[in-house]
């Protein structure tokens, strides 16, 4: 069962959009209306703003801590958080470190989604064998997961130098940083989720939300087999929304299926077609895409069959402009949220 009180927040990658010239923009303007998206989030109450890290010409952010600290210094109540960090191609304490300082500026609200990506590009820019894809992320996680404790770390591994009663700085002020950890789709990382006892979030980004049932279930099952206590589920999945279905739809289309292709054709998929993108938003699919209405339905389907306490939108897609972002973050906090928290009321 849901939580009764879910949180909602979003998620972009800071996807390169196109200006009103129809030219792609600078990365750094990019990275400026990322901002200006977070604060308008914040304004209107929002719970959660993530940002994906991502080394692609196509992808504007990098450094997704760094554009959040900019927002901490805008913002007043919204958490801020990775959406995800690839913690594979990254250094643990770093990212504790960089995460514990977020939380310091912020007065409170850092969290970090920790994942292995979608993208692989972090592993040779950072000089990483992809052979050791598993493996990195294993230990690393681990190590993570011992640095969060904040106390002295004793750690020895195959990936990075041993560490004998190290301390690590600085601390958070509550004790814990929140810290997610991604699965897009494999048991083993829901169970790996559990056995460190770390909030699960869910990418569902195609196919049927409620096929990963079974995942919230094994979840469950794992907490309690490894003594840990009850934890968190989120799900992010993609959507957009605007004052109709159709408006929505054919908003979207053209720049979600540029998007697709473009990564497809890196990965061997064949081009998506308006039926294929039709289906994926419909009742039963992973695109949160209509209108306030629609969405709020969709959310509130998923959170009850999934037992949610978070739900973050992908709002961002490829060249989408600014200008149909802000009106989606806006429909999805003065619309979408109060439809969605008093549906779940009533389950």
């Amino acid at each position: 069962m849901a939580a009764a009180e879910i949180e909602l927040g979003l998620d972009t990658f800071g996807d390169t959009t196109l200006g009103a010239d129809g030219a792609p923009k600078p990365a750094a303007q990019v990275i400026r209306d990322v901002v200006e998206q977070a604060k308008l989030a914040d304004a209107l109450g929002l719970d959660y703003f993530g940002i994906g890290e991502h080394h692609r010409e196509d992808f504007a952010i990098s450094a997704p801590d760094m554009v959040l600290s900019a927002i901490a210094g805008q913002t007043k109540n919204i958490r801020l958080g990775s959406a995800v960090t690839v913690l594979s191609s990254d250094d643990p304490i770093r990212v504790f470190q960089r995460f514990s300082t977020l939380d310091a500026v912020s007065g409170g609200r850092a969290e970090v989604t920790l994942g292995r990506g979608s993208f692989t590009e972090s592993f040779p820019l950072f000089g990483l064998d992809l052979a050791q894809y598993e493996e990195l992320f294993e230990e690393k996680l681990e190590l993570f997961s011992e640095v969060r404790k904040q106390g002295p770390v004793s750690w020895d591994g195959k990936t990075r130098p041993a560490l004998n009663e190290q301390m690590v700085y600085p601390h958070t002020e509550s004790g814990l940083l929140k810290s997610w950890v991604a699965v897009g789709g494999s048991p083993q990382s829901v169970v790996r989720a559990a056995h460190y006892g770390l909030p699960l979030m869910l990418a569902i980004i195609g196919g049927e939300p409620l096929q990963f049932a079974p995942f919230a279930d094994l979840y469950h099952r794992a907490l309690k087999e490894f003594g840990q206590p009850e934890q968190p589920i989120g799900v992010h999945s993609p959507g957009h929304i605007a004052d109709t279905d159709q408006e929505a739809l054919d908003e979207l289309w053209p720049h979600y299926s540029a998007m697709h292709n473009r990564i497809g054709r890196d990965r061997g998929w064949p081009p998506m077609t308006r039926g294929q993108f039709n289906a994926t938003a419909g009742p039963d699919g992973a695109l949160m895409v209509g209108s306030p209405e629609t969405v709020a339905k969709k959310i509130i389907k998923v959170a009850k069959a999934l037992g949610l306490s978070r739900f973050d939108l992908k709002y961002s897609h490829g060249t989408l402009p600014h200008e149909a972002m802000l009106k989606s973050i806006e429909l999805y906090a003065t619309k979408v949220a109060p439809l969605v928290r008093e549906g779940l009321k009533q389950a």
